[in-house]
């Protein structure tokens, strides 16, 4: 048995108040071992996923239309 499975077996037993109370530990320790080498290949595999800010620069046309208020057609039926 892996230590996920038996975490996980440990885990789903418990109540509600003690899954916080582990999740806040786990919390600490991440903070605590930041440098774990598991942790920062994890820490960096989701820091690459993110968008850079500015990403949807000049994707928004302004000034908008002359029609821009005007009823799509694709909805005139239900009009």
């Amino acid at each position: 048995m892996t230590t996920d499975t038996a975490l996980w077996k440990i885990v789903v037993n418990m109540p509600d108040d003690l899954k916080k109370e582990l999740l806040h530990y786990a919390e600490y320790l991440l903070e605590k071992y930041p440098n774990y080498p598991e942790n920062t290949k994890q820490t960096q595999e989701i820091a690459d996923k993110r968008p850079l800010a500015g990403s949807m620069k000049g994707t928004f046309v302004l000034p908008l239309p002359d029609d821009f208020d005007e009823p799509l057609q694709d909805f005139e039926e239900y009009m």
